[in-house]
């Protein structure tokens, strides 16, 4: 599939829209489960193939902390939520309000594992909540599971049987943070969304694209 021809400036804003309309979810959401004004931006959004994906994540060999799940439904596939450890550390204090805990070694805490679990199911959750919304799509979420490993050791889990069809995934960026924060408190990741191949002609269709 040939989709960055056919992909053109106006349905990357339409899927970076979308991430907006969930940035506003999910920021409501976590505003109610810390206590404090929480609020996400979406940059930007894109097409990338699954090499450039791996980039993004800080290459094959990074460790990172990413929170997963399948989607099933009118259209397929699988998502990541991915976090460097010192972003994902971050994330975890402000919600639990511990400034002690850190991922940057194991063994973790079961809390802070759970808290950010629970913290990408919000996430992921409010983009395929918004995702559903604009295309009309019925898409149901699995229960999300973490892990904190090598990106392409994670990443691998979702690509090998989509890299023999297809070679490309939507990313789409955030950045969440207390309003009046200044940028180097902001806690960034990327949100990864590997339909698969027959699903991702699904959902780009809804779009307008053939």
């Amino acid at each position: 599939m040939d989709i960055e021809r056919k992909i053109t400036p106006f349905h990357l804003d339409v899927l970076k829209e979308i991430g907006n309309i969930c940035a506003g979810n999910a920021a409501t959401a976590l505003s109610v489960l810390t206590g404090k004004n929480i609020e996400m931006k979406v940059p930007t959004a894109r097409i990338v193939t699954f090499d450039q994906m791996l980039e993004l994540a800080g290459g094959y060999d990074n460790i990172v902390t990413a929170v997963f799940l399948r989607l099933e439904g009118d259209a397929s596939g699988s998502m990541f939520f991915i976090l460097p450890l010192q972003q994902a550390t971050k994330l975890v204090q402000k919600v639990t309000q511990d400034t002690t805990f850190s991922f940057s070694q194991p063994p973790y805490s079961e809390m802070a594992l759970s808290a950010m679990q629970e913290l990408g199911n919000i996430l992921m959750g409010s983009y395929l909540s918004s995702l559903s919304d604009f295309t009309g799509l019925r898409l149901q979420a699995s229960v999300p599971s973490i892990a904190i490993d090598m990106a392409g050791a994670i990443m691998s889990f979702g690509l090998i049987e989509l890299s023999h069809t297809q070679d490309y995934a939507i990313v789409i960026d955030a950045a969440l943070d207390e309003e009046d924060k200044n940028d180097l408190e902001c806690v960034k990741g990327h949100f990864f969304l590997l339909p698969d191949p027959s699903s991702f002609a699904t959902i780009f269709q809804t779009l307008g694209v053939e």
